[in-house]
């Protein structure tokens, strides 16, 4: 059996277009929860890749496709958080896999693919949301060594259901000289406790 390879596509053509929206899609229509209430249009594919290209080559975000045969079967990206007090953590998004595909690794080879990508690009955090009925994404996930660091529940509203948002978060390590306050009182913006 053949393994998916993977593509960092920094601009897309009509192949890599219709290979997106064909997964995007799939899972959309099979209730994954990859953002979408409903299948997506082309049209609407097409200006969520051109964004997320945009943000790629102002190398604040990194797009992976996994490929069987040069037809995309799996998506991925990590984008950067807003600048400048978040550009050092990423959100990982759209990790999808197209049913055709599934049981083949795609979801692993994506998402280990973006945390080395992300390491690489100076991220110290990654962040995602799952939903909480997807048990076998959020297993892949504590695998791949994301911790859960909260849930929302039943905010995901699909139709008249609700689901849990599971947040997880992945420490990538930063450099030596920086200093790690968490909720420490002091350094800029503290204020005293009241009471």
């Amino acid at each position: 059996m053949e393994s998916a390879k993977l593509r960092w596509p920094t601009v897309a053509d009509e192949q890599l277009r219709a290979g997106v929206h064909r997964v995007l899609f799939a899972v959309a229509d099979r209730g994954g929860a990859i953002g979408y209430a409903a299948p997506p249009s082309r049209t609407e594919t097409d200006a969520w890749l051109d964004q997320v290209l945009t943000q790629v080559g102002e190398g604040d975000a990194a797009l992976a496709l996994a490929t069987l045969d040069d037809e995309v079967v799996g998506t991925g990206l990590w984008r950067r958080g807003p600048k400048p007090i978040f550009a050092h953590s990423a959100d990982v998004q759209k990790v999808a896999t197209h049913p055709a595909a599934r049981g083949r690794g795609v979801g692993r080879l994506v998402t280990a693919a973006l945390i080395d990508d992300a390491r690489k690009a100076g991220i110290e955090t990654l962040a995602l949301g799952v939903r909480g009925n997807n048990h076998g994404a959020i297993e892949l996930y504590e695998r791949l060594g994301f911790r859960e660091w909260g849930r929302l529940p039943n905010v995901i509203e699909i139709g008249a259901e609700r689901f849990d948002d599971v947040r997880m978060f992945l420490d990538l390590g930063r450099d030596p000289g920086v200093v790690l306050r968490g909720s420490a009182p002091g350094g800029p913006g503290s204020s005293p406790r009241r009471g």
